[in-house]
C-alpha cells in the first residue's frame, strides 16, 4: 500500500501506471486468498509510515467519526496539497511524530476508526485502476498488492474482487471518489490547471461543507439551477448530499456539463 499511495499522492501518472502493470492483475473470474485480523502475525504492520491520500469523502467520514469540525480535522490530522498537473486540492493523513510514523488511528487492538477508515485502507490488498469509456463510464482493473511483510495472504479465505469490494463496503467510497477523479481528468484533458479562485471553490465545495452551504445562501445558487425543494433541504441538512451537490455544481460551472445538474435559462 505504501508504494501505491506514494505514487498516487504525488500524482505521477506514468509511475502509477507502470507500478500497477508490474503487479498481477486480478480478472473478474479469479480469486485471491487474504484475511486481516489480530491473529495474523503482521497485524497492524501496514498502518505506519504511509503517504495516505484522503479524498473529500474519506475526510468527511473520518472527521464525523471523530466528532470534530473540518477545520479541526485538517489542523490535527491532515495536511493539504494540490495536484501538480490540475491544482485540485487533496489531503494527506498526518502520521504520528515518532520513529515508527504510525497512523494516528491505529491501536494494538486495530483501527480505532475502522467503520469509517479511508477507501485506500478498505481496498488493500487490491490496487484499483480506473479509466473512462467512450460514454464516460468507469472501467475498473484490479491488481494484487502483495507486500513482503504481509502474512494475510497465508489465510484460507478466498475472495473475488467483487466480493472484496462488497465486504469492505466500498461502493459509496468509489462512487464519490470516482466523481472527484473524473473532474480531475476533465481538467487534465483541457491542459490547463485550475485558477486560484477555482481551487478555492473546489476546497469549499468538497472539504468545507458548512462554508459551502453558507456560500450557497449568499450566492443564491439554488436560484440559478433546476433543483427541487426536497433536494435543497437534503443538501442543507446532510453532508453527503452537500458533497454530491458540490460535485454537480463544479462540473456545471467548470465544464458546462448538465447531465446531473441543469442551469436555469439565465446565465450563472
Amino acid at each position: 500500500m505504501k508504494d501505491l499511495n506514494d505514487a498516487l499522492a504525488e500524482n505521477e501518472a506514468d509511475a502509477t501506471e507502470a507500478f500497477l502493470k508490474s503487479l498481477p492483475e486480478l480478472t473478474a473470474d479469479e480469486t485471491f486468498r487474504f484475511a486481516c485480523h489480530p491473529e495474523v502475525p503482521c497485524f497492524n504492520a501496514c498502518c505506519s509510515d504511509l503517504t495516505l491520500m484522503l479524498t473529500p469523502y474519506d475526510a468527511l467520514r473520518l472527521r464525523r467519526a471523530l466528532g470534530v469540525s473540518p477545520v479541526d480535522f485538517m489542523n490535527h490530522f491532515a495536511r493539504r496539497f494540490e495536484a501538480p498537473d490540475t491544482g485540485f486540492p487533496m489531503l494527506h493523513l498526518k502520521m504520528r511524530e515518532e520513529r515508527a510514523k504510525r497512523c494516528p488511528f491505529v491501536s494494538p487492538e486495530g483501527c480505532k476508526v475502522y467503520g469509517d477508515r479511508p477507501g485506500a485502507c478498505r481496498t488493500y490488498p487490491l490496487g484499483r485502476a480506473t479509466k473512462l469509456d467512450d460514454d464516460g463510464g468507469v472501467i475498473e482493473q484490479f491488481f494484487i498488492v502483495q507486500e513482503p511483510h504481509c502474512r494475510g495472504f497465508e489465510e484460507s479465505r478466498d475472495w473475488s474482487s467483487a466480493q472484496w469490494l462488497t465486504d469492505q463496503d466500498l461502493a459509496v467510497y468509489n462512487r464519490f471518489n470516482d466523481r472527484y477523479m473524473f473532474l480531475m481528468a476533465l481538467t487534465r484533458g483541457k491542459g490547463v490547471g485550475l485558477s486560484p479562485k477555482q481551487i478555492q471553490m473546489v476546497w469549499l465545495a468538497q472539504y468545507l461543507p458548512d462554508e459551502f452551504r453558507d456560500l450557497i445562501g449568499k450566492m443564491g445558487i439554488f436560484n440559478l439551477v433546476e433543483i427541487d425543494a426536497e433536494r435543497q433541504a437534503r443538501i442543507m441538512a446532510d453532508e453527503e448530499a452537500a458533497l454530491e451537490f458540490g460535485l454537480d455544481w463544479l462540473e456545471l460551472v467548470f465544464f458546462g456539463r448538465q447531465e446531473r445538474l441543469r442551469r436555469k435559462r439565465h446565465d450563472i
